[in-house]
């Protein structure tokens, strides 16, 4: 292949902190008479009363426009939806990304398939018969490296928009994500875990139709939607609705809940769509967060990625990856400098890239960067390529594409036996604390092999 000084850049990629950490606030009245509510439904007298934004049947709960005093007078038991606008704690970097030549296939630069042993795995399986959803800012379906990969009919867009589903109309992180689960090097230039499972786009976050120079910050788009809570809560009821074996949620929109007031009501209502999955075979995995502190918290507050039978992920990345050689100053296990972390709060690490200065040390995947009219808001295009990411919004996605890997293999296990397997094979790093693995760092090869 071309040596490093022959490369060529790749258009419109770059390297960045990719985790969205949340930020949460109630919304305010002010925005309105109607406010965004999360109603147990059972408690509601009469729905006709309010008007119904999302209906999560098999959980009974509602998301509902109303007035508190119209929730009030019905002696509903209910809580404000919480608005969340991401925050990108940690470093943020855009850099031009320098890569093989544009007819080149560009799997060498993907140390996390290669540490994950991908292309022995797909000796075994590839991830037929397996589903995978990506709760996100929206997949572009029709990007080379994930071509009939996502099905349309099934996807849903729970945005408080009129866009729909199949383009990333809220930036690209949900088009590098759904390609780390299952990108195919047959029709692009990338490799996922697991390139024959099936995806289901699940768009949370808001349409950015605003142009960079109408923000203080020259980030993604992604970074500057938002996305409800009642949103999400709804998105993965219906991700286990329709049979989806990982809903993945690389959001990073871990926050503290105090058990007392509305946070008690939204961990309720958190556990009720968590058991629900768990019951169900859909497991959740989470992104831990970008901030590099402890999830290990009081006894009166809980997190919200401590869902049941959900899979918390921390990240690991190299330092000095060499694609020519595949030499590497410190190994891919070595926990992420921003990684938020915590004993009894991770329950396995996985590739997420090390969020320094060298992109190879990042995770490459497929981009897809919209195109608005900046005057009306109208989707236009969407500009395609391949680039560095890095955040535990990249070490979610291998897990979730483990998931797909293993349940292809045996579609006999349950949730709690694919978890279970994920965990009792992944490595334990002598050289590192317990408190950035879990369980272990997740080892995708010999869940398959166990």
């Amino acid at each position: 292949m071309a040596r490093l000084q022959r490369r060529t850049l790749l258009r419109r990629t770059g390297v960045s902190i990719g985790g969205l950490v949340l930020g949460s606030t109630a919304v305010s009245a002010a925005e309105g008479p109607l406010q965004r509510f999360i109603v147990d439904r059972k408690s509601l007298r009469n729905e006709d009363d309010v008007e119904v934004v999302h209906s999560l049947d098999p959980v009974d709960l509602l998301v509902v426009r109303a007035t508190e005093s119209q929730l009030n007078d019905s002696g509903a038991t209910f809580a404000p939806d919480i608005r969340l606008g991401p925050e990108p704690y940690g470093p943020v970097r855009q850099s031009d990304a320098e890569t093989a030549a544009e007819d080149d296939d560009l799997v060498e630069y993907q140390w996390d398939k290669q540490d994950q042993r991908i292309s022995e795995a797909h000796k075994i399986t590839r991830g037929d018969g397996s589903r995978v959803a990506i709760i996100d800012s929206g997949i572009a379906a029709d990007h080379p490296a994930l071509e009939g990969q996502v099905n349309l009919e099934l996807s849903r867009s729970f945005a408080d928009d009129d866009y729909g589903v199949g383009k990333p109309y809220s930036g690209t992180h949900g088009t590098h994500v759904a390609g780390i689960v299952a990108a195919s090097n047959e029709t692009g230039k990338v490799i996922g875990s697991a390139p024959e499972s099936e995806l289901v786009d699940l768009r949370v976050f808001g349409a950015s139709p605003a142009s960079t120079e109408q923000h203080d910050q020259d980030l993604p788009p992604a970074y500057w939607s938002e996305a409800y809570y009642g949103s999400v809560m709804a998105a993965l009821v219906y991700a286990t609705e329709i049979g989806c074996d990982a809903a993945n949620l690389s959001l990073g929109w871990t926050w503290r809940m105090r058990m007392d007031g509305w946070g008690k009501f939204w961990g309720k209502v958190h556990q009720r769509v968590g058991n629900y999955a768990r019951r169900n075979g859909t497991i959740h995995t989470h992104a831990s967060g970008n901030w590099g502190e402890s999830l290990q918290f009081n006894q009166d507050e809980t997190d919200s990625s401590q869902t049941a039978g959900g899979i918390t992920t921390s990240a690991t990345g190299p330092v000095g990856f060499d694609p020519d050689s595949g030499d590497v100053d410190e190994p891919a296990y070595s926990p992420s400098t921003y990684t938020t972390h915590g004993v009894g709060a991770i329950d396995l690490a996985a590739p997420g890239g090390n969020g320094g200065e060298n992109q190879y040390d990042n995770v490459l995947n497929a981009t897809a960067i919209p195109v608005f009219d900046e005057e009306t808001g109208e989707y236009l295009d969407t500009e395609y390529g391949y680039g560095w990411l890095a955040g535990t919004s990249m070490a979610a996605p291998q897990v979730a594409g483990a998931i797909a890997l293993v349940n292809s293999v045996h579609p006999e296990y349950n949730g709690n036996q694919i978890r279970n397997t994920l965990k009792r094979t992944a490595d334990r790093p002598d050289e590192y604390e317990n408190k950035y693995y879990g369980s272990g760092y997740l080892d995708t090869y010999a869940a398959l092999t166990d």
